[in-house]
């Protein structure tokens, strides 16, 4: 289990960086995908605004393309390797494997966006 107060923690659960008290998405399934970028306004529990300034996620678009570009290349490997795939296919296979993930990416992308910018305060009670 991911110990509470570390970054991993934060972005592999999506709460919340500072206190990582709740889920930062108003529906925690990435594959709802009408609700895929639904994120609440502050935390309820230490207040922290989520949009630090207006448009502070498109920053998220760079780390969303390095987690694609990393999850092609393992599924290309796995395909052409591992199973014996010829490149025709490991490619078709990787493009499947590309489409797939890309909610959780784009989850996963804010996540450790956010956590670049935003510690864990584990005396975030005395904030507020």
């Amino acid at each position: 289990m991911l110990k509470k107060g570390s970054k991993l923690h934060s972005i592999l659960t999506g709460t919340c960086p500072r206190c990582q008290e709740e889920s930062m998405y108003t529906d925690k399934n990435p594959y709802h995908l009408s609700h895929l970028y639904s994120m609440h306004e502050n935390c309820s529990h230490c207040k922290l605004k989520y949009k630090i300034e207006p448009s502070f996620f498109y920053g998220a678009m760079y780390v969303s393309y390095g987690l694609t570009v990393l999850i092609g290349i393992l599924v290309f490997l796995i395909a052409n390797y591992f199973v014996v795939l010829n490149a025709g296919k490991a490619l078709l296979l990787t493009s499947l494997g590309i489409v797939i993930f890309v909610p959780i990416t784009a989850r996963l992308a804010r996540n450790i966006y956010i956590n670049m910018f935003v510690a864990f305060d584990k005396n975030w009670k005395t904030l507020h």
